[in-house]
């Protein structure tokens, strides 16, 4: 396992070289000379579209700083400049008859409809997720061999370090007849495997995680015991956020909208209250999340983990029984386990496990008296984060209608990223959403702002009010973060004002859909918030769900045809790659890191996934473009095979046949 100090961090300013050498950056000495650069690369750009060669979409990153003004195609970079210095090009939202030749670090521009797709499962075929393979047995054999080495090793240290030097164990062992602030064995863990690679786990960034993200170099002088901060940062392109439809942007409509809401009521979650504790806003919002999901009510909360493990609770209790599935978030185990209901588990996804357990506890009963259970909840995620896997909603809507369960669907993940409509699973498999009990979900992905709710009918919404511990207890939403709700829901249903509705809805929606309204009223919306012409028309919001559909395909396949081991279904955004050896998540993430154009993923381990298979989990985002995932899949290519990542089966592409024929590999049915 590699011991070094992270190559990421190593700078000028580290006392220790770097192995890997990136091209230096030469910055811009003035403000004025980089608005000067951008209004000359603006004007030949212009000059250039209206020769009739327009460029479809953002270029891709570039390190280089410099301004060369006899190229027409100039990539200028904001990595040298002062991040917080509201610089950032363009300073306006752009408009449809501006060409763009510069870099975005928040949202790249792309105007070429080939680079579109509508997620949504076709209708008449079976649901099925990309089977799951298993590497060769020699990856397998090295991968345990290793997690044995390091913990023969760590064993070792420990002997001697607790002779040598007493004084690093002391938080492990009893003092002055106090006990040990932690476990020996309950962290070995963390100490001898995790801390070896700790530089790939929480690196601080700063600055809005959009289509890039600004990383604050460190080193560690300790082998990641503690970690030195450099005083520089790097901007990376970000495949690690769930930032699914791009509006995590410091400007925009929805910032416009969060700003005018600074404006009217402050920061602050508990002022400016109205009776009862509720502020105007948070009544619009539940109200329009509801119709944005297609249930009668729904209940906001401040916090998407509090959104379950509180309402959980006021759903279920003893002598109910709760169906999960193994891969559950911990959330929902949280509050299945504070509800003091019994809870059964069933094999990830597999349908036929699931009915079979159901046969089992609607014929056997309570434990001991066999008495009916007073209610069976079954609780899925619509798309499980770990996996990239959707749950198999026609089937489990065949089983609710057999055996008489309750069924909770939690949308974390993918409300706002599935379904032509982007209203999440039910959207996604065409199943109206007032035939599932409970649907929940948060803002914290798709919305670019905090919190989550749950839908369902108005009787089961109200009793939630008054039994779920969210409502005395949990800390209102702010007014800023409920704008954002509203106004990036706003985006994609698209706003009626009571004129040219026809033509309205057949801008916004792919098809006629009865279960979920096509434009909210303007009469819904705050009256002093902004609307911007694309906000109103929902044509920003149609963009956006066609682009996260069109990238996540694209990657997804693309990483399949290079020959890697990926889990989970083409149209999610969140897509795993194996990498097995925990030496290798950290290779692989540094070398990421310290390319020419860097690359900022999520490397996952134990225990958010099985031993043996640690993976890096690509997310990606409608503000991407088709040359960044062209960055990501040449990247991963080239360590792919330093690494001997690509143990996949099936039928492989070359790299370049892969990005011209990125439509094409789009388009393809689900059974090529």
């Amino acid at each position: 396992m590699p011991s070094r100090p992270s190559p990421m961090a190593l700078q000028s300013s580290s006392p220790y070289p770097s192995i890997f050498k990136k091209k230096s950056t030469s910055t811009m000495p003035t403000a004025a000379s980089y608005l000067s650069a951008v209004s000359e690369a603006d004007a030949r750009a212009r000059a250039h579209g209206a020769n009739g060669s327009t460029p479809g979409s953002t270029p891709a990153l570039s390190l280089s700083s410099s301004v060369t003004s006899s190229s027409e195609d100039t990539v200028l970079d904001e990595s040298g400049l002062e991040f917080n210095d509201g610089l950032s090009y363009p300073r306006t939202p752009p408009t449809s008859e501006q060409v763009f030749t510069t870099v975005h670090s928040e949202f790249g521009h792309c105007a070429n409809e080939k680079y579109r797709y509508t997620s949504q499962h076709r209708a008449g075929t079976q649901y099925k997720s990309y089977p799951e393979q298993d590497p060769p047995y020699y990856i397998l054999l090295t991968t345990y061999l290793s997690y044995l080495l390091v913990i023969c090793l760590g064993h070792i240290r420990d002997f001697f370090g607790k002779r040598l030097r007493p004084s690093h164990y002391k938080h492990l062992v009893s003092q002055n007849g106090y006990a040990a602030l932690n476990s020996d064995f309950d962290s070995f863990y963390t100490r001898r495997l995790k801390t070896r690679i700790d530089d790939c786990f929480s690196h601080p960034v700063t600055g809005v995680p959009g289509r890039t993200i600004v990383m604050l170099d460190r080193y560690s002088p300790d082998y990641n015991v503690t970690m030195v901060p450099t005083g520089t940062r790097t901007r990376g392109l970000n495949v690690s956020s769930y930032n699914y439809l791009g509006f995590a942007e410091a400007k925009g409509p929805c910032a416009d909208a969060v700003e005018s809401s600074v404006n009217r009521y402050g920061v602050s979650a508990c002022g400016s209250r109205l009776e009862g504790g509720t502020l105007d806003l948070h009544q619009q919002a539940e109200a329009l999340v509801a119709r944005f999901v297609g249930q009668e009510d729904a209940l906001i909360s401040s916090m998407g983990f509090a959104t379950n493990s509180t309402i959980i609770p006021a759903l279920v209790s003893k002598g109910c029984l709760v169906i999960s599935d193994e891969l559950n978030h911990a959330s929902i185990r949280f509050g299945v386990r504070l509800s003091g209901a019994n809870v059964r588990m069933f094999k990830h996804n597999d349908m036929n496990a699931l009915e079979e357990l159901l046969r089992e506890v609607v014929s056997q009963g309570q434990p001991k008296t066999h008495r009916p259970w007073k209610k069976i909840l079954v609780i899925v995620e619509g798309l499980f984060s770990m996996e990239g896997t959707l749950a198999n909603l026609p089937i489990i809507m065949d089983l609710k209608k057999k055996y008489k369960f309750y069924l909770f669907v939690d949308e974390a993940h993918s409300i706002g990223a599935l379904g032509p409509h982007g209203r999440g699973v039910a959207d996604y498999f065409g199943i109206n959403p007032r035939h599932i009990d409970i649907l929940m979900g948060t803002f914290t992905k798709s919305f670019g702002a905090a919190g989550g709710y749950i839908s369902g009918n108005k009787v089961l919404v109200d009793r939630l009010r008054v039994h779920g511990h969210t409502g005395p207890y949990a800390e209102a939403m702010s007014p800023p973060v409920l704008t954002q709700v509203i106004a990036s829901m706003a985006s994609i249903m698209g706003i009626s004002s009571g004129l040219e509705k026809d033509k309205l809805n057949a801008l916004v929606l792919p098809a006629k859909s009865e279960e979920y309204p096509g434009l909210v009223p303007v009469s819904a919306l705050p009256s002093w918030m902004p609307v911007a012409p694309t906000m109103a028309d929902g044509s920003d919001g149609l963009m956006r769900l066609r682009r996260l559909a069109f990238n996540a395909r694209y990657l997804n396949r693309g990483l399949r045809k290079l020959g890697f081991i990926t889990y989970g279904c083409d149209d999610s955004p969140v897509i795993p790659l194996l990498l097995f050896n925990p030496g290798k998540m950290a290779v692989f993430s540094r070398m990421m890191r310290t390319r020419a154009v860097p690359i900022v993923v999520v490397v996952v381990a134990y225990p958010a996934t099985p031993l043996v298979t640690s993976r890096v989990r690509f997310c990606l985002s409608a503000a991407h473009t088709k040359e960044d995932i062209d960055t990501v899949l040449i990247a991963c290519d080239e360590i792919g095979d330093l690494l001997d990542l690509k143990q996949g089966q099936g039928e492989r592409w070359p790299l370049k046949e892969i990005i011209n024929r990125a439509v094409e590999l789009v388009a393809m049915p689900e059974t090529d």
